[in-house]
């Protein structure tokens, strides 16, 4: 195994063990889910965590791969848990979140109703063939209709989106 591969499963079973501590007994790492990974901590339904444990902190796209993993689980919240130099108390690292998932949270501990905006119906793909906003080297999903480039609705994919700028895509 190798010393990164030893220093995430250390990670990983630091924050089993804190969450068992703290009462949520279901808590356990879970095996390797390849491309449609579900995140490294299970029995907290509706929770996935993805847990880091790196030098260098790359918060974006650690958050995306928590959501991405939120979807695959179908759960409801995904966060990452990373730790915090100068420390091996996984209660004093991090949990980071977007501010979507952070106002979901907060609707739900407060008992509130999700706003009609986060109530309607799924996004379809994109089907316009140029458009590679996703970068996957397919039609994008980031698009809520076939005809959202033609109206300049560029919010959902973005300035990668070389259809936005009037150009094709590489």
């Amino acid at each position: 195994m190798s010393a990164s591969k030893r220093k995430g499963t250390a990670a990983e079973s630091a924050v089993v063990d804190f969450l068992r501590t703290s009462g949520f007994s279901q808590a356990e790492r879970r095996t390797l889910g390849g491309a449609k990974d579900r995140g490294d901590i299970a029995g907290i339904p509706g929770v996935v965590i993805e847990v880091k444990n790196c030098a260098r902190q790359e918060l974006p796209a650690w958050v995306a791969e928590a959501e991405t993993e939120r979807d695959n689980d179908r759960a409801t919240l995904g966060v990452v848990w990373h730790k915090r130099r100068g420390t091996t108390d996984p209660g004093r690292w991090f949990v980071t979140m977007s501010g979507q998932q952070f106002a979901a949270l907060l609707r739900e501990q407060q008992g509130l109703p999700a706003p009609a905006a986060e109530t309607r119906p799924a996004r379809t793909p994109c089907s316009v063939p140029e458009c590679d906003a996703d970068g996957t080297g397919e039609p994008c999903t980031r698009h809520e209709r076939e005809d959202s480039h033609a109206e300049g609705d560029h919010e959902l994919c973005g300035p990668e989106c070389a259809i936005a700028e009037g150009g094709e895509a590489a």
